[in-house]
């Protein structure tokens, strides 16, 4: 499922805080990272779980094993300059790719005007930024001994997606649904979106193609079960 529009026409409320994430994204992406091409920049303030739980930089080239101890490959960690725990942060606003920041971006573009107009400028984003700490909490959790970078606004953006559904469930959403253009109510493209995400999660728990599922899933239910208390005093 990949979304190209929604409804929009009970909105009153300019997304100047969408605008702002989108383009702090662009630029992080186009200036710092160089198109993904500064390694140090990127190595240095992803999110690494293992950094996390040990409260230390790795620092050189670390081999990469999984849960049961096989040798998967080997990578170079740059120096963060900041307290690990910074990167929780910055790691929101980094991607891997064009295509990965171009998806991205386009989730955010659909969905997040409508929560910003429904909770508000300052809401929407503490909301935001509460959705993408709890997905790389729910990530860690998973993968306590990992040293591969995270990085991506996906689990941010997850969480608004969790809060749409629930706020807007029945709002037209136009989507790319199995090669075919279509809309469809939000509960049915954003409930086949998250079902696709636990399927796969379950199947691959430590994600495909360096996809980090339980980041999605937790950011997705946090902001499903937490909109409703952002939302207080707005419906």
């Amino acid at each position: 499922m990949f979304p190209i529009g929604d409804d929009n026409t009970g909105n009153h409320r300019t997304p100047y805080v969408n605008y702002v994430f989108i383009g702090i994204n662009l630029v992080v992406f186009l200036l710092l990272q160089q198109i993904g091409g500064n390694d140090a920049f990127t190595y240095a303030f992803s999110l690494v779980p293992k950094e996390i739980l040990s409260g230390t930089d790795i620092n050189g080239a670390v081999t990469i094993k999984d849960e049961f101890g096989r040798i998967l490959g080997e990578i170079t960690h740059y120096e963060t300059p900041l307290p690990v725990y910074f990167n929780f942060l910055s790691s929101m606003f980094m991607h891997g790719s064009i295509m990965h920041i171009a998806g991205n971006m386009m989730f955010l573009w659909v969905f997040g005007d409508n929560l910003e107009n429904l909770l508000g400028h300052f809401r929407f984003a503490v909301f935001y930024l509460f959705c993408g700490f709890a997905a790389a909490i729910a990530q860690i959790a998973i993968e306590p001994w990992s040293v591969i970078p995270m990085l991506g606004a996906s689990g941010a953006i997850s969480g608004v997606l969790g809060g749409y559904l629930l706020m807007f469930p029945r709002n037209p959403v136009r989507a790319i649904i199995l090669n075919m253009v279509t809309t469809v109510p939000a509960f049915v493209a954003l409930g086949l979106w998250i079902a696709y995400q636990l399927v796969v999660g379950y199947l691959a728990p430590s994600g495909v193609g360096g996809v980090a599922y339980a980041a999605h899933i937790g950011g997705f239910f946090a902001g499903l079960f937490s909109v409703r208390i952002f939302a207080i005093g707005r419906v």
